[in-house]
């Protein structure tokens, strides 16, 4: 069991959770991720791991109620436990000096871009962030992708805070200037990583998505998270979660991710229907 030892909301329906996990914590690096399960009879999912304190023996992760299993993660509170966390898990981001990075991170996808970032500023990078979300209610880790950053910018769509507008057109709007961009990261949705895609594809900018397709065991041997990138399928579980933004197949990725849409609106409304219902002791 794993005992939770920080829980807080960053925006509606987001939580950030820290985890006892000594051992992970001292392993993980930027862009792994961990599978974890509720309870016992509870399904696998996975999240990446947004931060780590090796000391303390902690690791971070944020969580966007967005079905039966992250709603029931995100009721938890601390002292709370959480039955499986397995991890580090994935192939950690490639990091080097590429020159001038730019870190996109889409809503939750933020927690994502975030420990990337920092691992390109680490690394001598100078780093821009672009931060997004449909309105500023849902801005999450603004301080903390800051602090990493030599520029930072937030988008919102409806324009309630920071440049009114999508990530990709203040992406854009920084190629238009004339900037020599490098690498781009991006992480979030998956038209907005598509679109990130096609605004750099006729720049030949190096650009990188981090994909979250279905996921059973993290470990490689159910192949429920087979993306195609380059006309080859791949596993996001152990050949990723990152790969060339310009090789991938988004169309299918949508597809496959669409599959159980039907069974999983049936779990989530049945949890609600059990929220609902009357505590007895």
């Amino acid at each position: 069991m794993y005992r939770i030892v920080s829980a807080i909301f960053l925006a509606e329906n987001i939580k950030k959770i820290e985890i006892e996990a000594p051992r992970i914590a001292k392993k993980r690096k930027a862009g792994q991720f961990v599978m974890l399960r509720n309870e016992a009879n509870g399904e696998r999912f996975p999240l990446t791991i947004a931060d780590s304190d090796p000391e303390k023996g902690t690791i971070t992760i944020i969580a966007q109620g967005a079905g039966k299993s992250t709603r029931e993660l995100n009721r938890k509170e601390v002292g709370d436990t959480i039955a499986d966390v397995v991890g580090p898990l994935g192939t950690p981001s490639h990091i080097e000096n590429f020159g001038t990075a730019v870190s996109i991170g889409g809503g939750v996808g933020t927690a994502i871009a975030y420990p990337t970032a920092a691992a390109l500023k680490q690394a001598g990078n100078y780093v821009i962030t672009i931060n997004g979300a449909r309105n500023k209610d849902l801005v999450i880790l603004e301080e903390e992708m800051k602090a990493v950053s030599d520029e930072a910018y937030i988008t919102t769509d409806d324009g309630s805070y920071g440049f009114s507008g999508f990530v990709t057109q203040k992406l854009q709007e920084l190629i238009d200037s004339g900037r020599k961009i490098d690498f781009v990261l991006a992480i979030g949705p998956i038209p907005m990583m598509k679109a990130v895609a096609e605004v750099t594809r006729p720049y030949n900018i190096r650009t990188m998505v981090s994909l979250n397709p279905i996921m059973i065991d993290g470990t490689g041997m159910c192949g429920g998270c087979r993306v195609t990138v380059d006309n080859q399928i791949k596993f996001a579980c152990v050949d990723g979660p990152e790969f060339d933004a310009h090789l991938v197949d988004f169309k299918n990725l949508s597809d496959r991710n669409r599959i159980y849409l039907h069974e999983e609106k049936q779990s989530d409304e049945a949890f609600a229907h059990k929220c609902r219902l009357p505590q007895h002791t």
